[in-house]
């Protein structure tokens, strides 16, 4: 079976749906299609709880007080001109957002209420409760629905790019993907491919990501010829409510922290300021980090959010989705311990895009947490992620309705369809997935014991031969994803650590 449509957009997140809704609006004449590989709404937009960083009070705060937060957050290791130009356009994205016709809250006296979070210095994190992805998610979606045209096709499952070699150069002309409402294979022609398909949370033991977060973006990127980079700087959120036997765990935002919560040990002693003088409003990697030694140290499952002191009607008022979920769980925020640890919650490299959110392979553009922007360095400022999405997708719908008349129209290069997949053994895939998820645990991306890291590669490499014995079908295609890009992460971990070794000898010997 084969398609066609001048964009092919794969994701329904916030990326994808804000770069549609501009490019749709822009240019009715084009076709736009949106493919997502379960509903609409299952992806990590609509789950994000904290909110978008932009600097709205210029009295008390500054683009610069905003760049310089992300600069440190990241290690140094961001690229300082991304993070202007993300950081300067972030009030007009949010005008965007708001005349779409979503909604944040709002103080007393009537203007945006701005939230604390870790690793910021100013309240800026505009938000909708603890639900704010979820507002922006059934907004986009609600702006989506009346442009006509656009199409967004449920339960499409992509497995591979379309390219062509033209002059040396790889060309992206569309993908190719699984209809499981019919169980069929497709072949989607598209003058510009756009990969809107967030993260890899599910590779990891502990991850706050939702199931479809599969790496699938940068897998088939990556096989593609796209230049993959970073794919080490993983980070881990420290406040994911602990449960045996849960994958993934239940986040509680960042946010909570900023509110003014306490993280504790066993003994109910707060140890953050052991760690780093802004104690529980320190960045991500350092709380997190923080918490693992403490875990190491104590022999304990988890360490304990600590929100008893907290007025419980504001509390709840903030925050009434992680306060039902505890509830249910059966624990009283108000008058109990939460317990939490670290899990990866964010995926910081990815496929290398420029300014103009271009791949390294032509006509193929990417956006959100699938990217590479150089906006994170090694660790991502909180609230910051929304935001880049947004600026990206809006600098690649600038790019593309200058670009997409120069190119052909789709449909000239489609091939033969492929048979209709079949049904593995997802009791297999099952095992190999618990396989690679105990081998992916903080300490294999964060640690620094080399002889680990190389031992946990060596079983990856192993585990990744066996997933290829397996029958096709579409838990064989994701664990195939997320164990090559496993792979690409460990690579990447060892080859960092073996390189800044050879530094530490440089400088000792001079």
């Amino acid at each position: 079976m084969k398609k066609t449509s001048d964009i092919l957009i794969i994701g329904s997140g916030i990326a994808g749906l804000s770069f549609a809704i501009k490019i749709a609006e822009a240019r009715p004449d084009l076709s736009v299609l949106i493919l997502t590989k379960s509903s609409d709404e299952a992806g990590n937009t609509a789950r994000a709880q904290g909110g978008i960083a932009v600097v709205l009070n210029k009295l008390k705060d500054s683009f610069h007080q905003h760049i310089e937060d992300t600069m440190k957050a990241g290690k140094g290791l961001s690229n300082r001109k991304v993070v202007e130009m993300v950081v300067s356009q972030a009030p007009e994205r949010l005008e965007e957002l708001i005349a779409w016709g979503a909604s944040f809250d709002k103080n007393k006296t009537g203007q945006l209420a701005l939230g604390l979070e870790g690793g910021h210095s100013q309240a800026r994190i505009v938000h909708h409760r603890d639900l704010t992805g979820l507002e922006m998610e059934k907004t986009l979606l609600k702006k989506v629905a009346v442009l006509p045209n656009i199409s967004i096709q449920d339960h499409y499952f992509v497995t591979d790019l379309l390219t062509k070699e033209n002059r040396g150069q790889t060309q992206c002309i569309g993908a190719k993907a699984i209809d499981k409402n019919i169980n069929k294979h497709v072949e989607i022609q598209a003058r510009i491919t756009f990969l809107a398909t967030g993260g890899s949370g599910m590779i990891f033991g502990n991850t706050t990501n939702p199931s479809v977060a599969t790496a699938d973006g940068v897998a088939i990127a990556h096989r593609a010829g796209a230049t993959i980079k970073d794919m080490d700087f993983i980070q881990f959120h420290p406040t994911a409510l602990f449960e045996s036997n849960k994958h993934p765990l239940f986040l509680i935002s960042e946010a909570v922290r900023g509110f003014g919560a306490y993280v504790v040990n066993t003994s109910g002693k707060r140890f953050l300021f052991k760690y780093d003088s802004r104690g529980e409003l320190a960045t991500r990697d350092i709380v997190s980090s923080a918490i693992v030694k403490e875990l190491e140290e104590s022999g304990e499952e988890s360490v304990f959010l600590d929100c008893r002191h907290l007025n419980s009607e504001d509390f709840q008022q903030h925050f009434p989705t992680i306060v039902s979920y505890c509830n249910s769980v059966g624990i009283k925020p108000e008058r109990e311990l939460i317990p939490i640890v670290p899990a990866a919650h964010y995926q910081c490299g990815g496929i290398e895009v420029d300014t103009k959110a271009r791949t390294s392979i032509e006509n193929l553009y990417a956006s959100g947490e699938c990217a590479y922007t150089g906006l994170h360095g090694a660790n991502r400022l909180a609230s910051n992620s929304l935001l880049e999405a947004l600026v990206y997708s809006h600098q690649a719908f600038e790019n593309i309705s200058r670009e997409i008349d120069r190119l052909p129209v789709a449909g000239s290069e489609a091939g033969e369809s492929e048979p209709a997949v079949v049904s593995g053994d997802g009791v297999s895939i099952e095992a190999k997935h618990g396989r690679l998820n105990k081998l992916m645990g903080y300490e294999a991306v964060q640690g620094t014991d080399l002889d680990f890291k190389n031992k946990v590669l060596k079983e990856l490499y192993k585990l990744r031969k066996e997933v290829e014995e397996e029958l096709p079908s579409i838990a064989f295609y994701e664990l195939k994803n997320m164990t090559e890009v496993a792979i690409l992460i460990m690579e990447n971990s060892i080859f960092r650590l073996k390189s800044s070794a050879k530094n530490e000898k440089k400088l000792i010997s001079n």
